[in-house]
C-alpha cells in the first residue's frame, strides 16, 4: 500500500539517486585528489565551501542557491536566456541537491585516502614509466578503494535522506518533485501514516543496508 501510493516518487528517488553518485564519482574524486595532492591559492576557500553542507542548514544553502539560479536570481540576469540553467522545481535540481548535500562525505574520506597513498610509490611508478593515467590505476585505485567506497556509500544515503535543499529547488511538486523523503512529510502533513510508516522503514532499510556494507568491508 504504502509503496503504491509514492511509486512515482520512488523511482524518482532512485533517479535522483543515480545521476548525484555519477557526479560524485566523477567530480568528487576529482576534488578530493585536488585537495590532497596540490598546493593552490584559495585551497582553503574551496575545502571550506565543500564542507559547508555539513555545518550549515540545508534549508539556508537551497535558498541561496534559489537566489542564485532562480528565474531572478543573479546568474540569471547575467546569463543570455539561452545559456540560463533551468533548474528550479525540476528533476535537475533534485540532481544538484542531492549532489551538493553529498559532496562532502564523498570528498572527505576520498581526501583523506589520497594523502595517505606514499609518494615513494608514485616516484617509483616514474622510474618504471608509467604514464599518470597508469599510476592512478594501478597504483591510487587499489589503495582508496575503501576510501572510495565509503565516500560513496555515505553520499549515497545522504541523497536519499535529502529534504533541505531539495525542497528549495525542487519545489515539493507532487508527481513531479517528490522524492521518497519529501513524500513522507507530505504524507505525515495528510496523516496517511500507513505511507508514512512504510516509506520510513524503506529508507531505514537503506541506511541499515549502508552501514552493514560499510562495516563488511571494512571502510567504517
Amino acid at each position: 500500500m504504502g509503496l503504491s501510493c509514492s511509486f512515482s516518487s520512488l523511482s524518482l528517488s532512485i533517479e535522483v539517486l543515480l545521476w548525484s553518485l555519477l557526479w560524485q564519482c566523477v567530480i568528487g574524486t576529482a576534488l578530493a585528489w585536488l585537495l590532497a595532492r596540490k598546493h593552490f591559492w584559495g585551497k582553503g576557500i574551496l575545502d571550506g565551501l565543500i564542507t559547508l553542507p555539513l555545518i550549515f542548514p540545508p534549508i539556508v544553502i537551497g535558498y541561496a542557491l534559489l537566489l542564485t539560479w532562480g528565474r531572478n536570481g543573479w546568474l540569471s540576469t547575467l546569463l543570455p536566456e539561452l545559456l540560463r540553467p533551468t533548474v528550479i522545481f525540476t528533476t535537475k535540481g533534485l540532481i544538484v541537491a542531492a549532489f551538493i548535500a553529498g559532496l562532502p562525505l564523498m570528498v572527505k574520506p576520498l581526501q583523506n585516502a589520497f594523502s595517505h597513498v606514499p609518494k615513494r610509490l608514485h616516484e617509483a611508478a616514474a622510474t618504471l614509466g608509467y604514464s599518470k593515467w597508469q599510476t592512478f590505476k594501478y597504483v591510487d585505485l587499489p589503495l582508496i578503494r575503501k576510501g572510495f567506497a565509503a565516500g560513496l556509500i555515505l553520499a549515497g544515503g545522504r541523497a536519499l535522506g535529502e529534504v533541505g535543499i531539495s525542497l528549495m529547488l525542487g519545489g515539493n511538486i507532487v508527481g513531479r518533485t517528490e522524492t521518497l523523503s519529501l513524500a513522507i512529510f507530505n504524507h505525515v502533513m495528510d496523516a496517511n501514516f500507513a505511507c508514512a510508516n512504510t516509506l520510513s522503514l524503506l529508507l531505514a532499510s537503506f541506511a541499515g543496508l549502508s552501514f552493514y556494507i560499510l562495516r563488511r568491508f571494512g571502510a567504517l
